[in-house]
């Protein structure tokens, strides 16, 4: 777990915010020095010098981070041994969407499993339950200190994503799509790679340059390159090996 980090961008806030977002956790969990203020060319010559911030967890939220992963690792455990009256997922409802009682039973499954996690997290939240545009089961974490619920680049959500899809699959023996947020960390996300790939996409279209984005998960990249195979401006690409892979945009 990454502990300190520094941020750069056009004012100390985007500097900061960068830092944060390499870290994966909200302000409240950090203490952070200012390095270098923003600063504009002398006569035109030379490059702005952007703002530098230096940022670290606090020892707290490291303890509380160091728990959280030992009670999903104690979940983990339990749930590998499947009860002995639960069915084998299978793919016979594949094309037959699920009756109202079966979406209700999937939702309350999925739900029990997020209270079972947050317990074990020893977090006090509410969850919401929402319909998405392709039927999902949207289920947003709200009303709690949940930064650790998120973590570096939503990897522990991903993690929590993968541990109730799994539970619910388990228990109700068939798939169906259930995604877990916390206090809408999935679209936030979306919104800020989608404003990152454009300003990409911009810089790449000026300066006529490749432009690499910081190593992403699977998961982000494919929202970089679908956001972009509408921009008629450039070409997306991804290099490198995980955990390092990265969109490349490029002038067409």
């Amino acid at each position: 777990m990454k502990r300190e980090t520094i941020g750069e961008g056009a004012s100390v806030a985007d500097a900061l915010d960068a830092a944060l977002e390499e870290l994966g956790v909200q302000q409240d969990a950090v203490e952070y020095e200012v390095l270098d203020e923003p600063g504009r060319r002398f006569l035109g010559i030379g490059a702005d010098r952007e703002a530098r911030v230096k940022v670290w967890l606090k020892g707290e939220f490291v303890s509380e981070i160091e728990q959280a992963k030992q009670a999903a690792r104690e979940i983990l455990d339990v749930e590998e041994e499947a009860p002995a009256d639960a069915p084998s997922p299978s793919e016979d409802q594949e094309g037959e969407p699920p009756t109202d009682e079966e979406l209700d039973k999937i939702a309350d499954e999925a739900v029990g499993a997020i209270r079972t996690v947050l317990k074990a997290f020893d977090i006090e939240a509410e969850v919401e339950e929402y319909e998405g545009d392709e039927g999902e089961i949207i289920l947003d974490i709200v009303e709690g200190d949940l930064a650790v619920l998120i973590g570096r680049h939503g990897k522990t959500l991903d993690a929590l994503q993968t541990l109730v899809s799994a539970i619910t699959t388990r228990r109700m023996g068939f798939r169906h799509p259930v995604v877990v947020d916390v206090e809408g960390y999935r679209n936030r996300r979306r919104e800020k790679l989608e404003d990152m790939s454009r300003r990409a996409a911009d810089r790449a279209a000026r300066q006529g340059t490749p432009v690499k984005l910081r190593p992403m998960s699977s998961y982000e990249r494919r929202i970089v390159h679908m956001y972009l195979r509408e921009d008629q401006r450039v070409l997306t690409a991804s290099e490198g090996e995980e955990p390092f892979r990265q969109v490349v945009v490029m002038a067409k």
